[in-house]
């Protein structure tokens, strides 16, 4: 899952054609360098901690070494996803249950880089909600959402398997989901562990959250990188050494999040300068549990993962063809996720 923020900068595909154009601009006036191949990378969010590798990879050099000059699209009106699957950005920061829409209505993405191995988003309360002990609790509670097509399934499966109904109420959220929470607007919502728990937890609005994980649901891939068939098959050679600089980069934060944290907010100080110790614990929250999966591996993805939400996605009609119609058959994974461009170390 992923929610959109108010705070996203703009970006549109003129941006990008402005960037490429300053690329190769730059490149004619520099002869004797040797020849950088651009590749262009859209976000999906302002900067935070599930792009550090990208941003360390591009601070210490490891794209320019790769030979790639990398012009990253900052998030705007465009998804990440359109801009992919239109070929007008070479790769895209996605999350597993969108992307997997995203290819039932025929885009061409699939992904090639798991950027966090473990669920990026949990149910959280009030930390002081005394009568909330489980989500059986929220029976008949209200739900502050984002509109996304798997929440409601999603939050009925956890609910049922806590005991409950998995009947509840829904709201909108126009603001960060602790304030919604402590602003009575709302009795619970679905808040990202590696930022907006630890930002409440920084102002004074604790929350106690419940894993989804715990109670069954499919652990999902929260923050992905993903291409287009058709830039794979043209330019695999630069998309494995474009994967490669970025492989090094999470590596980089795995080991180092501080430091990683301090690049971090280097590349982006209008936006994160003001938030350090925010970012610098969420840094050493995802170098400790979710860039590396049960067997220390980078950005590797399994079948598994891919199959048991697809599956979920399909049963409950989340899946609809470019006409909104829901899928008559379960879409294959094959075509959804790839590891087939990663370096031999991520494995």
């Amino acid at each position: 899952m992923r929610r959109k923020t108010v705070l996203a900068a703009a970006a549109t595909l003129s941006l990008l054609a402005a960037t490429t154009a300053a690329c190769s601009s730059a490149a004619a006036g520099s002869p004797a360098a040797a020849p950088l191949t651009t590749v262009t990378l859209a976000l999906d969010w302002t900067p935070n901690t599930n792009h550090t590798g990208i941003y360390v990879a591009q601070q210490l050099g490891y794209f320019k070494a790769a030979g790639i000059n990398l012009k990253i699209i900052p998030y705007g009106t465009t998804a990440p996803e359109t801009l992919v699957s239109s070929h007008q950005a070479d790769f895209g920061i996605s999350y597993q249950d969108g992307l997997t829409e995203a290819a039932a209505t025929g885009q061409d993405i699939t992904s090639v880089f798991a950027i966090t191995q473990k669920t990026d988003v949990a149910i959280g309360v009030k930390a002081d909600r005394s009568d909330i002990t489980s989500p059986k609790n929220l029976d008949g509670k209200t739900y502050a959402g984002w509109g996304s097509p798997i929440e409601n399934p999603m939050l009925t499966y956890v609910i049922k398997a806590a005991g409950g109904t998995g009947t509840f109420k829904n709201v909108t959220l126009n603001t960060d989901a602790y304030q919604a929470l402590y602003a009575g607007q709302a009795d619970f919502a679905l808040p990202e562990p590696t930022w907006e728990v630890l930002q409440a937890q920084l102002v004074g609005q604790p929350l106690k959250t419940f894993d989804l994980s715990a109670y069954g649901f499919p652990a999902i891939y929260s923050a992905i990188i993903a291409s287009s068939h058709q830039y794979l098959t043209a330019d695999g050679a630069v998309a494995k050494k474009f994967l490669n600089a970025v492989w090094q980069g999470y590596e980089y934060a795995a080991a180092h999040p501080d430091q990683a944290a301090a690049l971090l907010i280097q590349a982006n100080k209008s936006v994160l300068g003001p938030q350090t110790k925010l970012v610098d614990q969420s840094a050493d929250l995802e170098a400790a549990q979710y860039y590396k999966d049960a067997q220390g591996q980078i950005g590797v993805q399994s079948q598994q993962r891919w199959q048991a939400l697809t599956d979920f996605l399909f049963k409950n009609a989340i899946l609809t063809d470019s006409a909104g119609k829901p899928l008559a058959e379960e879409p294959g994974v094959s075509a959804l996720y790839t590891n087939a461009y990663l370096p031999a170390a991520a494995g």
